[in-house]
């Protein structure tokens, strides 16, 4: 292992190999994330600096993508029947962490990202309300190391208990929007699980992620830096563009199939590089009451949404 480390070249060849396999298609989204993940650990990421700025690029560009395999009326009906469990999930949660992280006496700036990061769309959220909040360097990567480690322990959860309660595509998606953080993971999760799973849960994600709007304005409220800048997810709006698209102009129909596909492998291939960039470092920094809040947050809007969603 020594010499794999201490070999660049050999490391960007693995890099490669391993990059190709995960955007063939030929391993799930899972096994993509794990295979990122040994290669962080065991190998050593040669760009792992450079690979950060390009991850949430490539993600909204596949996101962007999928739009091209969704029809108005079906995002519509999506949703609208996960509105009310979308706001509940956010502000529950949102109130659960602010008096826990209390209880737990942990610094008001990380327990509110991870609080954030939980109840909306995970490091997207996290970004946003960070620069509002005056968080600082440690606390931002502490939160996105908790999210980003749920995440992957979620990709092969999530599944595996949706096979075992024998849900629906719909149901399942919709536990995948409403219960895991991160969109890269709600999307790979769903779509493991199947086609119509992956149309619910990218829907419903992105609509919840608009509410990052809402909550950055009201955080500024809270944390009183009403000078702060909001950052607006463009690629939502993208999203909805390539549905129009798809929708209204039959030509569409021709490219769409080709267009989605292509983005489940971007997908892929976007679980393989944060895997990359999860080092042991990264996962050692990990404190105990941190994780405790993030863990107790995960399970109480996955085993609530769960019950809600199956009743």
């Amino acid at each position: 292992m020594g010499f794999l480390t201490s070999n660049k070249n050999i490391q960007i060849l693995i890099f490669s190999v391993l990059a190709i396999l995960s955007f063939s298609g030929l391993v799930s989204s899972p096994i993509a994330l794990l295979l990122g993940l040994f290669f962080a650990i065991l190998v050593g990421n040669p760009f792992e600096n450079k690979v950060s700025k390009y991850i949430s690029k490539l993600l909204q560009i596949s996101i962007v993508g999928l739009g091209f395999g969704l029809h108005l009326d079906e995002a519509l009906q999506v949703g609208q029947s996960g509105f009310l469990l979308t706001v509940g999930s956010i502000f529950s949660v949102l109130i659960l962490g602010y008096f826990l992280g209390q209880l737990l006496n942990i610094e008001r700036p990380l327990s509110y990202l991870i609080s954030a990061g939980t109840a909306i769309c995970g490091g997207s959220a996290i970004a946003a309300v960070s620069p509002i909040i005056k968080a600082n360097t440690k606390q931002i990567s502490l939160a996105l190391a908790i999210v980003f480690s749920l995440n992957s322990v979620a990709l092969f959860v999530y599944p595996s208990i949706g096979h075992w309660l024998m849900m629906s595509q719909q149901d399942f998606g919709m536990w995948c929007a409403i219960g895991i953080h991160d969109t890269s993971s709600v999307v790979g999760a769903a779509s493991k699980y199947g086609d119509e799973a992956l149309k619910t849960a990218t829907t419903v994600k992105l609509a919840r992620a608009l509410w990052i709007i809402p909550v950055s304005i009201l955080t500024m409220f809270i944390f009183k830096t009403k000078d702060s800048k909001i950052k607006i997810p463009w690629f939502i709006g993208f999203f909805i563009i390539a549905i129009l698209l798809s929708t209204y102009f039959p030509i569409f129909e021709v490219v769409s199939p080709t267009v989605t596909e292509i983005s489940k492998l971007g997908l892929n291939l976007t679980l393989f590089l944060i895997g990359s960039t999860l080092s042991l470092e990264a996962l050692r920094s990990i404190s105990i009451k941190p994780l405790f809040l993030a863990i107790f947050l995960w399970i109480f809007i996955s085993i609530g949404s769960l019950i809600l969603i199956l009743n």
